[in-house]
């Protein structure tokens, strides 16, 4: 029988120069931080500060090409880190002849479909693939130099642009966000000192997470091992 594993709570405060950071009171399995602003930084709209483009126009179903020379990028891709299993992705044959729009490091993929409008950053680990997203997926680039990509992906990620989301979704079976609402999402964005270090702090967080949850399948490891080694011992009736 497998054992239940309890989800911890608590709270966490961090004060960076003029800003308040709380990481809310949460389950061990998921981080959320607010910030709070102090009138700091520029309030915008998301399309002020970055292009809203459409995932590849497949025809119907993605279907599987070896050796076309391209991957699709699809939700099944993505990994529950936020980051993208490149090795999972299927190659596809281009929708057309026209050259395709490729990804590229600091490019944010949105998933405009589903109950989880979660926003994924392009990083260095797409190397030299020619990759393409689905088309349930919206591509965001930045139009300023100000705006760091990995701070605008863990911007969309947290409650506040979630709660945008989820109030402004369509559908009933299957919940979309269009191109217009994601558009119209606020966003700020503080000087790019402040969004580094709250980016470290997430990475830091993330490995932190990572940690415990190691440290906890250790523990129920050992636990389960000591369980078997009782029942091994002359005498124990496992009937």
């Amino acid at each position: 029988m497998r054992g239940i594993r309890k989800q911890v709570s608590f709270n966490i405060f961090c004060f960076i120069g003029d800003e308040t950071l709380i990481l809310w009171k949460m389950p061990l399995t998921l981080y959320n931080i607010c910030i709070i602003f102090n009138n700091e930084g520029f309030r915008m709209r998301l399309n002020e500060i970055a292009t809203i483009n459409s995932g590849h126009p497949f025809r119907g179903r993605i279907q599987e090409k070896p050796g076309a020379g391209m991957v699709a990028v699809q939700m099944k891709n993505i990994l529950p880190d936020q980051s993208i299993d490149w090795a999972g992705c299927t190659e596809v044959q281009p929708a057309s002849k026209r050259e395709p729009d490729w990804l590229k490091p600091g490019d944010v993929l949105f998933a405009a479909r589903g109950n989880n409008n979660y926003a994924v950053l392009i990083d260095e680990s797409i190397t030299d693939l020619q990759a393409v997203p689905a088309p349930h997926f919206f591509v965001l680039r930045s139009k300023t130099r100000e705006l760091i990509p990995d701070f605008l992906a863990w911007l969309l990620n947290q409650p506040h642009s979630q709660r945008h989301f989820q109030r402004e979704a369509e559908g009933t079976l299957t919940k979309s966000i269009r191109r217009s609402v994601l558009a119209a999402t606020p966003v700020v964005l503080p000087s790019m000192s402040k969004q580094r270090t709250i980016i470290n702090l997430a990475d830091a967080l993330k490995k932190q997470q990572q940690l415990m949850e190691q440290l906890i399948h250790n523990g129920e490891t050992l636990m389960n091992g000591i369980a078997n080694d009782l029942l091994k011992e002359p005498g124990v009736n496992t009937q």
